[in-house]
């Protein structure tokens, strides 16, 4: 999969990424409305081009309290996620260049108040998704919100014993 290509698509607002976005965002923006004041934590599991989380801070009223780390596996949407987010002046969003299913990757940045999983569970099995979402309250902190999304590609039934 060449996923640089595969986030071409969130520059269509009428594409289905394009309306992925608008809906992960809208989300994220009513979080960080209703979140306590002072400081806001956000992690963004396989976060790609950073999208979701940069395309609402660069706006936000509340851009400077919010601290969040970017977890992408991929070297040049890393890149891209970087780039966005110092272009946005975001000195507090990190991107880390890793592999978002080993724990390593949040060392320092748990418990966060809101976690990003979209684009996941439609390419992991349903095994893995199960797994995922059991291991979500170990990066959560009291209260959190954890915004995810779901494609099933033809599979609708895939998860319907465990939901």
């Amino acid at each position: 999969m060449d996923w640089r290509a595969w986030h071409e698509d969130y520059a269509d607002a009428g594409s289905a990424l394009g309306r992925r976005l608008a809906v992960v965002q809208r989300q994220l923006r009513c979080r960080l409305d209703c979140a306590p004041p002072g400081r806001v934590s956000v992690i963004s599991v396989c976060a790609g081009q950073g999208h979701d989380l940069i395309g609402v801070l660069v706006d936000h009223p509340r851009r400077e309290e919010v601290t969040a780390r970017l977890v992408e596996m991929d070297p040049e949407n890393a890149r891209l996620a970087r780039a966005a987010a110092r272009d946005a002046g975001l000195d507090d969003v990190g991107v880390l260049t890793a592999d978002a299913a080993l724990s390593d990757a949040y060392e320092g940045v748990v418990p966060a108040d809101v976690v990003l999983l979209c684009g996941v569970f439609g390419n992991i099995t349903s095994d893995d998704i199960i797994q995922t979402v059991r291991y979500l309250p170990t990066l959560c902190a009291p209260r959190a919100s954890v915004i995810w999304t779901r494609h099933q590609r033809g599979h609708p039934g895939q998860l319907a014993a465990w939901e």
